[in-house]
C-alpha cells in the first residue's frame, strides 16, 4: 500500500520550488510553512516547555540533547598553533605532516587537555600515505576548505585512508557487578533498578548489558532470515551500553544520559542482565580536524571489491570534532566506530562524482558510536548512504539541519541501532528510512528502533514499527510508503506495521527538537554556543 501525503500549499508549485523552499542550511534553517501542526508524542506545553507522551509501558521519545562535543551545548575551541607547514612541492607530503603531528603530540597537555595545532597553509599537499592521530589534544588545521585559499590534501598513490584518529580503548571491570531487577525498562528512561547498588557512586561509568537471546531474536522475527540460500545471522552478540551515573538512592540508579533502547525481561528469562562498574581508559580527547579539503581520484568503483580511497576514520575517541572539512570523491568519507563518543561534526561537506557500479553503496557518514552530532552537514552524490547507523549502535545520534542532494538515503542501516534523531534535514531526491531491511545487504533485518524523523523533507519515507518498539515521523514533508520485509526472490507479502506518522506535510513546533531539548537542559547559552540563535 502506498500513501501520498498532502504537501503544504507553499510547496505545491513544483519539485524545484519544494527544494528551494524547504531548507536553507545556516544558523536558522527550519521548514517554512503557513500552518503549524502538533505532535501528541512531544509538544510545547502552556509554559513553553516540552510535554512528552508515554506508551502504556512508559516508553517515550528520548532526550537527544547530550549528542555532541562534551555532551552538547559546548562551543568548539580554537587551539593554539604550534607548528606551521607549507606544501613541499614534492611527490609526497605525508612524512612532513606526520612529523609535525608527532612533534605536537610530544608537547605537554594544558589545563584544557590541549597540546596544540598543526597549521597547514593554503595550497595542495600530496598525500600518498595515511596520517595517524593517536594522541589527545592534537589538532590538524588548514587555511580553508574551498576556493583559492583552501588547504587541499590530494590523495595519491595506492588507495588508502587519508586520516586515522584512534585511541586504544580499555574497559576494566572494577568489581563483581550486579544485575537489573526491572521487568521492563522503557526506551528514553534514565532510571534503572539493580539488585545491589552499594558499590555504585555518582560519577561512575557503568556498562549495562541487554542480552541477545534466541527468544528475543524470534520475537523480532529475525530467526528466519535466509541469505543466498543459507540461514542469515542477525544480531548475535549482547548489546552493551555505557552510561555515567547521575545519582544513587538505595538500589535505584539514575543515569546522566537516557537509554535509547527498551529492556524486556520476558525475552531473557533465566538471564541476569549485567550492570558493572568499569574504568574506561585509552580514549583520546580534544582532537580536531578542521578547515581543509581531502580529495581522492575520481574513478569508477566496484564497492567492497576495488581498493578504496577513504576519508577519516575515528574510534576510541571522545570530546572531539570535525569542523569545516570537505571531501571530494572519497569512497567512505567519515566513519565513527563503537569507541567514538561525544563528537561534533559541523559544516562538513561530501561531494561524490565517482560512478558506483556495485549493488553495495559507500557511506558519506557511517555511524556506530554514541552521543554524536552531525550539524549543518551537506553532500551531493548518487548511489550512496548519506548517513547510516550500524550494528548495535546505541544513541543518541543526531543529524541536524543537514541537506543532501542526489538519490541517496539517510537510514538505520543494519542489525539494530537505536536512538537516532533526524532533525530538520532535507534529502529532496532521496529517502529517509527507519525500517526492516530484511535480507538486504548481508541480512540486515530490523535496522533501527526508538528513532525520530522531525520536521524533515525527503522524496520518500519508510518508517516502520519493529516488534515491541516504535519509530516516529513527525512534521515531515514527503511521500510515506509501507512495504513488506525485503526478501530476495520473493518481494511480496503483507506490509510491515507503519511507524507513528504525525502531522504529515505540516511541520510542528518546536522547529527543532534537539535545540529545544538542549535549551531546556542547559539553557539558551548552550544553544548559542553551538551557533544557533
Amino acid at each position: 500500500m502506498r500513501v501520498l501525503l498532502i504537501v503544504l500549499n507553499v510547496f505545491a508549485d513544483s519539485k524545484s520550488a519544494l527544494k528551494r523552499s524547504v531548507f536553507s542550511v545556516g544558523l536558522a534553517c527550519f521548514l517554512v510553512s503557513t500552518a503549524v501542526g502538533q505532535s501528541q508524542w512531544v509538544h510545547l506545553g502552556a509554559d513553553g516547555r516540552l510535554v512528552y507522551e508515554k506508551s502504556a509501558k512508559g516508553d517515550r521519545i528520548p532526550d537527544f540533547s547530550s549528542a555532541g562535543y562534551h555532551g552538547g551545548g559546548v562551543a568548539l575551541p580554537h587551539v593554539t598553533s604550534r607548528v606551521k607547514l607549507s606544501p613541499s612541492g614534492g611527490a609526497d607530503d605525508t612524512p612532513a605532516i606526520q612529523a609535525a603531528l608527532d612533534k605536537v603530540a610530544r608537547l605537554p597537555l594544558n589545563a584544557r587537555g590541549e597540546r596544540g595545532a598543526v597549521d597547514l597553509s593554503a595550497g595542495t599537499f600530496q598525500l600518498a600515505g595515511m596520517l595517524e592521530m593517536h594522541f589527545s589534544g592534537v589538532v590538524l588545521r588548514g587555511a580553508g576548505n574551498k576556493g583559492a585559499s583552501a588547504t587541499v590534501l590530494q590523495m595519491t598513490g595506492a588507495p588508502h585512508l587519508a586520516i586515522e584518529v584512534k585511541g586504544e580503548l580499555c574497559q576494566q571491570q572494577l568489581d563483581g557487578g550486579t544485575h537489573l531487577t526491572d521487568k521492563y525498562i522503557p526506551a528514553g528512561a534514565t532510571i534503572i533498578h539493580v539488585a545491589d547498588a552499594s558499590a555504585i557512586q555518582p560519577g561512575d561509568i557503568i556498562r549495562i548489558t541487554k542480552p541477545v537471546t534466541p527468544q528475543w531474536v524470534h520475537f523480532m522475527g529475525m530467526d528466519h532470515l535466509v541469505r543466498e540460500g543459507e540461514s542469515g545471522h542477525w544480531v548475535q552478540n549482547d548489546i552493551r551500553v555505557r552510561r555515567r551515573v547521575a545519582s544513587v538512592s538505595g538500589n535505584t540508579v539514575r543515569l546522566q544520559v537516557p537509554l535509547t533502547d527498551s529492556f524486556d525481561a520476558r525475552y531473557y528469562l533465566g538471564v541476569q542482565p549485567e550492570v558493572r562498574r568499569i574504568a574506561v581508559t585509552g580514549q583520546i580527547s580534544e582532537v580536531g580536524v578542521e578547515n581543509l579539503r581531502i580529495v581522492a581520484p575520481d574513478r569508477t568503483v566496484n564497492y567492497q571489491v576495488d581498493p578504496e580511497f577513504d576519508g577519516i576514520a575515528m574510534d576510541n575517541i571522545v570530546d572531539s570534532w570535525l569542523r569545516s572539512v570537505a571531501f571530494q570523491d572519497t569512497i567512505n568519507s567519515v566513519r565513527f566506530d563503537q569507541g567514538a563518543e561525544r563528537l561534533t561534526v559541523v559544516n562538513v561537506d561530501v561531494q561524490q562524482h565517482s560512478a558506483v557500479t556495485s549493488s553495495a553503496k559507500p557511506f558519506d557518514f557511517r555511524v556506530n558510536g554514541s552521543q554524536i552530532l552531525l550539524d549543518r552537514c551537506t553532500g551531493q552524490g548518487d548511489r550512496v548512504w548519506y548517513v547510516a547507523t550500524q550494528s548495535r549502535s546505541e544513541g543518541p545520534v543526531v543529524v541536524l539541519h543537514s541537506q543532501f542532494t542526489g538519490d541517496g538515503m539517510i537510514e538505520g542501516h543494519q542489525r539494530w541501532s537505536t536512538g537516532l534523531l533526524i532533525d530538520n534535514c532535507a534529502v529532496p531526491g532521496g529517502n529517509i528510512n527507519l525500517r526492516n531491511r530484511g535480507e538486504m545487504g548481508s541480512g540486515h533485518g530490523w535496522a533501527i528502533g526508538w528513532s525520530v524523523v522531525w520536521n524533515s523533507q525527503a522524496q520518500r519515507f519508510v518508517v516502520q514499527n519493529p516488534p515491541g518498539a516504535m519509530n516516529w515521523s513527525i512534521g515531515d514533508v514527503g511521500e510515506h510508503d509501507t512495504e513488506p520485509m525485503p526478501v530476495f526472490g520473493s518481494p511480496v507479502g503483507p506490509p510491515l506495521p507503519s511507524g507513528v506518522v504525525e502531522s504529515p506535510g505540516k511541520p510542528v513546533k518546536p522547529e527543532s527538537l534537539y535545540l529545544q531539548q538542549l535549551r531546556e537542559r542547559l539553557g539558551p547559552a548552550a544553544v548559542a554556543a553551538i551557533g544557533y540563535r
